[in-house]
């Protein structure tokens, strides 16, 4: 029995981090097909923040600040929808501030050793209209 339900928990486990790592390639794949609209400067206020480690990612939610096509301020969303500003410094791998390219930062590191992405889920173009399929008449 104590196998039975450590196995149960293990599988759980592996599923969830599976589920998080494919959170940024199920965005990076969206936004390779869709195309982004232009990120404007602005307070983006709905942006998914991946980090990655390990070889894997996990998402959260935030918001962040754009000027001038870089990102000057990153917030991250708690559970009861309160932001703390993220106060490390971050920077891209050139010790530049990070660039947007279609929707999606640069690679981005802070002064903790941390890297992740911010996407712009926003701005992700909708789909394609696809044609409707012609039905045929049943006494052919």
């Amino acid at each position: 029995m104590k196998k039975s339900l450590l196995l149960i928990f293990l599988s759980f486990i592996t599923f969830s981090s599976m589920a998080q790592d494919e959170c940024f390639l199920r965005l990076q794949k969206a936004f390779d097909n869709r195309g982004s609209f232009t990120v404007a400067d602005d307070m983006h206020r709905n942006v998914i923040i991946s980090y990655f480690e390990d070889g894997g990612s996990y998402c959260i939610s935030g918001k962040a600040r754009v000027e001038n096509g870089t990102i000057v301020s990153v917030f991250l969303q708690y559970d009861d929808n309160t932001y703390e500003l993220m106060e490390k410094k971050f920077y891209n791998t050139m010790k530049q501030p990070p660039t947007i390219v279609n929707g999606i930062t640069e690679m981005i590191h802070n002064s903790d050793g941390e890297k992740f992405k911010i996407v712009f889920i926003d701005q992700l173009k909708p789909k394609k209209k696809g044609y409707k399929p012609a039905g045929l008449p049943d006494d052919l």
